[in-house]
């Protein structure tokens, strides 16, 4: 790396006013992310692909502060064209927690405007894509300002920087395609600081893959992913989880890059069921899946089992049931999944999603 990515120095002369916006993409965790250390600092490496169709719109504006002495974060954030205080004292946070890296962000007066194409609690990681989509437009602002991260390679790795801070998981949704994230001594260049995308050695049945999100229930989940986490500080099976998971990691990256989709069923679908017990054994446990969750993991197995069809499952923090298989199956899944499981969805709704590309700059 050519740059320093974690800090820049206080702007003099930033050319205001500015705007930008880009688009990017959720991802689902094939191994799983649970447990960190300060500073958004993961217990294990992840492994997860971004989504296609399910992304966050974001637009941000700058300008001169108008009014000397007032907050340190001059921010007015609206989702779907309304102010959404909530959402807004969360940028203001991870504004004022980025100040040291990012000094910048008290000099000018920000607006920022965002939306999702899916919706709220549908099983798919809004974190993800909304701070991924931010980071990339405060990484496109750092550009203009300083001319800095010039290199395409610099300019992503300081945006997954900044999108950690906000969001673990959003540091993977600056990649398209397949990314790591986490140090392991088995992959080059691995990080806890940023991800690194791995498509490249991806093989071709695994870099077209679809994700069909069984939607089992709409309700908010009870326990955020935030104090899911905390609690593994104190729980009992912790190290164990770790060694786990760095094993899982290059057992499931070398079956992706050999095409083989048996080997990478049993990782994926033990990962999720390890997340979910986890959550279970915990000192202070909490039960997310619900009856049909249960009932479609049931019937994904058997019908894998019974016809050969290459297809397993995922689940995030949450009910929903992420439905994986390669495109050279979509015929017999799509048949599959309208007659044995869109009727454990809540009002038969579920989302049709695959392996995307990444985020991408909208042209103003």
């Amino acid at each position: 790396m050519n740059v320093n990515i974690t800090s820049l120095p206080y702007s003099k002369k930033a050319p205001v006013p500015m705007i930008t916006r880009w688009k990017s993409p959720s991802n689902i965790a094939l191994v799983k992310y649970w447990g960190k250390r300060d500073h958004q600092i993961p217990q294990n490496s992840s492994l997860s692909f971004s989504l296609n169709t399910s992304f966050t719109d974001t637009q941000v504006s700058v300008r001169p502060k108008t009014e000397k002495g007032g907050d340190l974060i001059a921010l007015k954030l609206y989702l779907d064209e309304v102010r959404n205080p909530k959402f807004e004292d969360k940028i203001v946070t991870w504004f004022k927690q980025l100040i040291t890296d990012a000094p910048y962000l008290s000099q000018f007066e920000w607006e920022i405007k965002t939306s999702n194409t899916f919706p709220h609690s549908s099983g798919i990681a809004s974190s993800a894509s909304g701070m991924s989509a931010l980071a990339l437009c405060l990484t496109d602002i750092e550009y203009k300002v300083y001319g800095k991260w010039d290199k395409t390679e610099d300019f992503y790795r300081r945006a997954s920087y900044l999108a950690r801070l906000g969001s673990g998981s959003a540091c993977r949704s600056v990649y398209g395609g397949y990314t790591v994230w986490g140090k392991h001594d088995a992959i080059a260049g691995s990080s806890d600081l940023y991800a690194l995308s791995v498509s490249k050695y991806i093989h071709p049945d695994f870099a077209s893959m679809h994700d069909a999100i069984m939607i089992v229930s709409r309700s908010e989940k009870s326990v955020s992913s935030r104090a899911g986490h905390s609690l593994m500080n104190s729980h009992p099976f912790a190290s164990q989880r770790y060694l786990q998971a760095q094993q899982n990691m290059e057992n499931l990256l070398n079956f992706i890059q050999n095409g083989d989709f048996e080997g990478f069923a049993e990782i994926v679908e033990n990962e999720a069921l390890t997340l979910h017990s986890l959550m279970m054994s915990s000192v202070q446990s909490f039960i997310l899946l619900q009856p049909n969750s249960l009932e479609i993991i049931h019937r994904i197995r058997n019908y894998r089992k019974r016809t050969g069809v290459p297809v397993c499952f995922t689940i995030d923090a949450g009910p929903n049931i992420h439905v994986l298989y390669p495109e050279k199956a979509r015929e017999e899944v799509l048949s599959f999944i309208q007659n044995e499981l869109i009727e454990f969805c809540d009002q038969q709704y579920w989302i049709d999603d695959k392996t995307g590309t990444g985020p991408s700059k909208v042209i103003l």
